[in-house]
């Protein structure tokens, strides 16, 4: 008894809780308002994402790209072969390639972790491939009996003619390009028909969602920059925190969009390095401001929160 007692006695005590409401009051029907809120709300939901969705465009794959732009798919795994693309030459994580990797001084955090998504190019994303055939095309053999030195003067003799006719191998005048044409048009037939997306995806596994080999292939393509720009999907169009379309979307990107967007960011070679550091940087300020006299202040000083619940002060 006297524990309820005590219990009692705190809950009628001196606290905010404890203290009679005499403000103003109201009938209140929570089941109207769990028929607004579900039914009501879920309606309109429904009207509105109908009316106003962004389009549902359909994924970007290895086979839309080849079927659409078959001479850039060429151009591109022959720059995949000669280890001339930007997947080849980005550095860690993929590779180790010689001053690749973003520095300041003698300070690289991209090189901090190594190694840890091994790619090569020519192997993970075209030899390799075409070597799951149940017929493995013969260029394949001849392609790997090569020297290095062969296999790059092929690649680089086929991408100069492929300059020259504009990117189209129907009109490379004859070369000694060894089995290159040869592979590149394998490699076009398979992505033609669904099966490399399949065969990079895979990972080894049955169940796998990992795309990193299929994006990188296809980031290195003119075809997916000229299909980001079509949808306004580039840093130098606000990409970074775009949807579709013309709009900011990501709210929480923006300060690392905006960087990109005015000098002298957006001139340095080191540019990600030097944003990231400076966004880590305002975001740690962002943290102490409860700490930082003056900064901390500014609410008390510029009240405008006042404003904005200005009946319950003027109550008070």
């Amino acid at each position: 008894m006297s524990k309820q007692l005590s219990a009692m006695s705190w809950r009628k005590g001196n606290g905010v809780a404890g203290r009679p409401w005499n403000g103003a009051k109201r009938e209140y029907d929570l089941f109207k308002e769990l028929t607004v809120g579900v039914i009501v709300v879920s309606l309109l939901v429904v009207a509105v994402s109908a009316i106003f969705s962004s389009p549902d465009d359909k994924s970007v794959t290895l086979k839309s790209w080849a079927n659409s732009q078959p001479n850039d798919f060429v151009v591109t795994t022959n720059a995949e072969l000669g280890h001339t693309s930007d997947s080849a030459g980005y550095g860690p994580p993929y590779n180790s390639t010689t001053d690749a990797s973003q520095t300041i001084g003698a300070l690289d955090l991209q090189s901090l972790a190594g190694v840890k998504i091994p790619i090569d190019s020519a192997k993970d994303f075209v030899i390799g491939p075409l070597s799951t055939l149940p017929n493995t095309p013969a260029a394949v053999s001849t392609w790997k009996a090569a020297s290095s030195a062969q296999q790059t003067a092929w690649t680089d003799a086929y991408g100069k003619a492929l300059d020259t006719a504009k990117g189209d191998p129907a009109a490379v005048a004859s070369g000694n390009y060894g089995p290159v044409p040869a592979i590149t048009g394998e490699l076009l037939t398979m992505a033609k028909q669904g099966s490399l997306d399949s065969v990079l995806n895979a990972g080894g596994s049955f169940y796998n969602f990992n795309y990193t080999r299929s994006m990188l292939f296809l980031g290195d393509s003119a075809y997916f920059t000229d299909l980001a720009t079509s949808l306004h999907l580039t840093g130098d169009q606000w990409g970074m925190i775009n949807g579709i379309g013309y709009y900011p979307g990501q709210s929480w990107l923006w300060m690392f969009s905006l960087f990109y967007q005015i000098e002298p960011f957006k001139s340095l070679p080191n540019a990600d390095l030097v944003i990231i550091l400076i966004v880590a940087a305002l975001t740690m300020v962002l943290m102490i401001v409860p700490l930082i006299p003056g900064l901390r202040d500014l609410p008390r000083l510029i009240p405008i929160h006042r404003l904005i619940w200005k009946d319950y002060y003027k109550r008070r």
